[in-house]
């Protein structure tokens, strides 16, 4: 064979070898369920199909919610394997996982807050009754002191509970829980009580709110470090349903105060302020000899009977009338 020849057809069969082969895109489908096995079609063929398609995709991302809620950890191998791929069976693996004690005083932590968030609700309502004139079981002074105060109960529990949810990763870091951390740990544990000690300086309304951003802030602080072995397995999602409620019991504070219309504090304190306020009008200097009742000005003769000044007097209203 000539060499020139032989020279080209070598790259020529390399370029052949290395071309693409041509596949049938139907073979890169991903394998669907009942619903598309009539035709591997992506679009639904009949009203049965586009149920089943829907019951599908809303089982998917019920899974892919109850990944979240689990810090996305689901395969770790402290984690019980889920039975199945739905949001019960992965969100129930987790929880059979929780140690009893811990998940018995967790929950036993919340009742406190859940009774402040119930009474603040309670008293709330019936002092936006007694505003509005309406017969209520209950002094509408009371209610609103009783009410201020519940809330004052709310505010400074809350900022226990989110100081003492840091905390936690203090004890994990101690004990050395997933390696030693450091300063990144140990921070994550101190971020919490930066935000929850200078909330009690704000009135309970805004403190509420902010102590809501914290709890929130905080899950996903403590869904990533799960993620990242810093905690236990069960750890994120134990933490989100403490969050749920804590944030439910916030949000029902905040929604039956703001629609019921009372402001808190405006009770007995109050009132013996104002008492205070007009004690201290009536004993002020500018107050005294002051005439009350009706006044007049009459003419005020000097002795030698020149014309003086003004005389103002009380106006004498009986012989006012008798002369008229």
């Amino acid at each position: 064979m000539n060499t020139l020849i032989r020279r080209t057809a070598v790259p020529r069969l390399a370029r052949h070898a290395l071309s693409r082969p041509s596949v049938s895109p139907l073979l890169f489908l991903k394998s669907r369920t009942v619903a598309s096995s009539v035709s591997n079609r992506p679009a639904s063929q009949t009203f049965q199909h586009t149920a089943t398609n829907i019951k599908e995709e809303a089982g998917n991302a019920a899974s892919d919610v109850a990944k979240i809620i689990a810090g996305s950890n689901v395969t770790r191998q402290d984690v019980v394997t889920p039975n199945n791929s739905t949001f019960f069976g992965i969100t129930g693996a987790i929880a059979s996982s929780v140690p009893k004690p811990a998940m018995v005083f967790g929950l036993a932590g919340t009742l406190p807050y859940v009774a402040a968030s119930a009474t603040t609700v309670y008293l709330a309502q019936e002092a936006g009754h007694a505003a509005s004139g309406l017969a209520t079981k209950i002094d509408p002074g009371v209610a609103l002191t009783v009410l201020d105060q519940a809330l004052n109960v709310q505010m400074t529990y809350g900022a226990v509970m989110l100081s003492f949810l840091g905390a936690i990763h203090w004890g994990m870091e101690f004990a050395g829980y997933g390696g030693q951390k450091g300063y990144s740990r140990l921070m994550l544990g101190a971020a919490p009580m930066l935000v929850a000690w200078p909330s009690l300086a704000l009135d309970p309304m805004a403190a509420l709110t902010a102590q809501w951003v914290g709890f929130t802030a905080l899950w996903w602080a403590d869904a990533k470090a799960t993620n990242h072995g810093w905690a236990p397995a069960w750890y994120s999602q134990y933490r989100f349903y403490l969050s749920v409620l804590v944030g439910t019991c916030i949000i029902g504070s905040l929604a039956g105060t703001s629609y019921y219309g009372p402001v808190a504090g405006h009770g007995f304190l109050s009132h013996d302020l104002e008492l205070t306020r007009e004690l201290r009008r009536e004993l002020s200097p500018e107050s005294k000899h002051r005439i009350p009742g009706i006044i007049e000005a009459a003419p005020a003769t000097m002795a030698s009977g020149q014309p003086g000044f003004v005389t103002i007097k009380k106006r004498d209203v009986d012989a006012a009338d008798k002369k008229d």
